[in-house]
């Protein structure tokens, strides 16, 4: 009994529990659903509030739109009244143009015609007064005319002449007066020293003894260094002294100076003969670099190639009528930058044209070409300007000049090569360049004797005072001038005078 007593209790403790529990979620159950419907209910008024809210402002947009589009209507509603409007104004005003345009054309039509009734009636009057001329004259209207189209040029021709005149004698006052401030401005601010230079040719002997021993036994001493140097060695009677000739300066001065070193050492065999030859060939091509270096530094002249430099270089030891090549260079650089401050030209290009302007005579080449032209090639070939290029071909117009560079060159050129003591010239050509300037001023009509005078500087020219006139005495002398431009080949300038004079003889008896 007391064990099912046991049993029993527990049972009955668990179906209490288990009805509790039941009735506890039941109780929870209706509650949450109860709590669910209020969300439910609330989030439906919510969602109605906020549909209503929604619509509302819906509404307000719509409105504001609607209102916004009427505005802009009436807006563009004025507008195109106003454009109307102008152009209501526009199309009356084409109108009444086009009105007085008409009335205007009707107005010239009528003084068209008029002014063809005028110039029929000039044209009769014309005619009347033409025929009365030609009976009272002798001449017809074209031999009138003929007379009258002479006469006036005639005129035209005199007072050309004069106007001419007048206007050359004040540009030569104008233009000698300007020239002379230039290249007086110029000369004062180089001051530069040129020598007249020549190759030396000559060696000096300490005495005849040592003419045998530079021609060594069976002549081999002088056969090695002439093979070597590539001149030709004269030894003939001259005292104390041989001759080394050659037509390249540079292998003249190779020879020289190791012809000179041999004797002051005094042991001339050919061993030593091709040794000295190696040092001074190596020392005189580091001289040709070096002086082309320094001409350079002393110009401010950059970026110029090694083998420019070389060029230049080799100038050093050219001479032209006796003036030194690059000393001659380096004076026309100068002159030309002078010149060019001075006329506002590119100072640059004007002191590398004038210092390249002969740099076609230190090429060594073996063609046939002048040097204006191998140093044109050169130019091109190490990248130099195309106004250097243009400078240097047309420094002898070779090439015409295509800026006012190379003009400045050939200026600069001329005065260097012009100015007193820079070169000296031969008798026979300078004699040979007299003759030609006379034969080309006795060569015009009306020209009886010419007479080349201040060496060459100058040509008078005494005319046929019955065959040119005062007019044609200017004209005659423009032509010389030109002709001997074109023909003759001459530094500086040629002054051409024409004298005419009248004589009138008369004997008494």
């Amino acid at each position: 009994m007391r064990i099912a007593l046991y049993v029993f209790i527990p049972l009955i403790g668990l179906i209490l529990g288990w009805i509790i529990r039941w009735l506890y979620a039941r109780f929870q159950l209706s509650s949450s659903e109860q709590k669910a419907d209020r969300v439910i209910q609330e989030a439906q008024k919510e969602a109605e509030a906020k549909k209503r809210e929604a619509l509302l402002e819906a509404k307000d947009k719509i409105i504001r739109e609607r209102n916004q589009l009427e505005r802009e209507t009436r807006e563009r509603r004025v507008e195109l009244q106003r454009l109307e409007r102008r152009l209501m104004q526009k199309e009356e005003n084409l109108e009444k143009r086009l009105e007085t345009i008409e009335n205007q054309e009707g107005s010239i039509a009528n003084r068209e015609r008029g002014l063809l009734d005028r110039e029929k009636e000039l044209d009769r009057e014309q005619e009347k007064w033409t025929k009365e001329l030609e009976r009272i004259s002798g001449l017809t209207a074209a031999e009138a005319r003929k007379l009258l189209i002479q006469s006036l040029e005639n005129e035209a021709l005199h007072e050309a002449q004069v106007k001419i005149n007048l206007i050359e004698q004040e540009a030569q006052l104008t233009a000698e007066r300007k020239a002379r401030d230039i290249i007086v401005s110029t000369i004062q601010r180089i001051a530069t020293d040129v020598s007249s230079e020549v190759t030396v040719s000559t060696v000096s002997l300490p005495n005849d003894e040592m003419k045998g021993r530079i021609i060594g036994r069976e002549g081999r001493n002088i056969r090695t260094l002439e093979t070597l140097t590539g001149v030709d060695i004269i030894i003939d009677d001259t005292p104390e002294a041989v001759v080394i000739s050659c037509f390249d300066p540079i292998r003249k001065e190779i020879a020289r100076v190791s012809l000179e070193r041999l004797i002051s050492d005094g042991r001339i065999h050919p061993a030593r003969i091709e040794e000295i030859v190696q040092k001074v060939t190596k020392e005189v091509s580091q001289t040709i670099y070096e002086e082309g270096e320094k001409v350079l530094f002393e110009l401010g002249i950059h970026n110029m190639t090694p083998e420019g430099i070389r060029a230049l270089g080799r100038l050093h030891f050219r001479t032209s009528y006796g003036q030194n090549v690059l000393a001659h260079s380096k004076e026309v650089a100068l002159v030309a930058g002078a010149l060019a401050a001075e006329i506002g030209a590119d100072v640059e290009i004007c002191k590398r044209g004038a210092l390249m302007h002969d740099i076609g005579k230190g090429v060594e080449t073996d063609g046939d070409g002048n040097h204006a032209e191998i140093g044109m090639e050169l130019a091109r070939k190490i990248g130099e300007d195309p106004k250097v290029i243009n400078a240097i071909g047309a420094h002898h117009n070779d090439v015409e000049p295509s800026s006012l560079e190379a003009v400045v060159v050939q200026i600069a050129d001329a005065i260097s090569a012009s100015r007193p003591g820079a070169r000296r010239e031969t008798l026979d050509n300078y004699l040979k360049r007299l003759e030609n300037l006379e034969k080309i001023a006795e060569g015009f009509q009306g020209v009886d004797k010419a007479y080349a005078i201040q060496a060459g500087r100058e040509v008078r020219i005494m005319v046929n005072n019955d065959e040119v006139n005062d007019d044609g005495a200017k004209g005659l002398a423009k032509n010389i001038a030109k002709k001997i431009e074109s023909e003759l080949k001459y530094p500086g300038r040629i002054k051409v005078t024409i004298i005419r004079e009248t004589r009138i003889v008369e004997y008494a008896r």
